[in-house]
């Protein structure tokens, strides 16, 4: 089977496959440890995956987030922090905005209220309502390595609730 990409409102969305089904199907493709908990109101995305690495500072998240993100999933290393958030309903109103299809963060998110009513995939460590530093130190476009999995910038993730996927490039699974 294809995955269909669809058109909503200013960008492309893939229509994701279940993990469930890309693991049984190839068995060997990356899969994350299950550490992340599900803050977005979309329960499953998948796209080409896009990277930032920072700590307890989001600014390059936000300017990363304001490009066109052309239906892409960010995965932000925050080394694992959790004394800040990176992103909250501003932030993921403004992926939203500009097309991303998710984001992934090995750190914390806050206003969860919100972002769980958001149509954005939205995963992290834990829920924290201190926000981030603002001073724009970090890295984009690296590849990343955190939950047992590396996250390599143009690579595809899979996400839903029951984990997330990592492959090499868009996967197709025949009927």
């Amino acid at each position: 089977m294809t995955v269909p990409c669809v058109e909503v409102a200013k960008y492309s969305r893939c229509v994701t496959l279940a993990t469930t089904d890309l693991t049984d199907a190839y068995p060997d493709l990356d899969v994350a440890e299950p550490v992340l908990r599900d803050f977005g109101g979309a329960d499953s995305f998948a796209g080409p995956i896009e990277t930032v690495r920072v700590f307890e500072d989001n600014v390059l998240v936000r300017a990363t987030l304001e490009t066109p993100g052309h239906g892409r999933v960010l995965v932000v290393d925050g080394g694992g922090s959790r004394r800040r958030a990176l992103v909250g309903d501003v932030l993921a109103g403004i992926a939203i905005a500009s097309g991303w299809a998710g984001i992934i963060i090995n750190g914390c998110v806050r206003d969860t209220a919100v972002t769980r009513t958001m149509d954005i995939g939205l995963k992290a460590l834990a829920a924290l309502p201190k926000r981030s530093d603002k001073f724009g130190h970090g890295q984009v476009s690296v590849p990343v390595r955190f939950a047992g999995v590396d996250f390599v910038p143009g690579h595809w993730v899979y996400a839903d609730v029951d984990g997330i996927v990592v492959a090499p490039h868009q996967m197709q699974i025949s009927d």
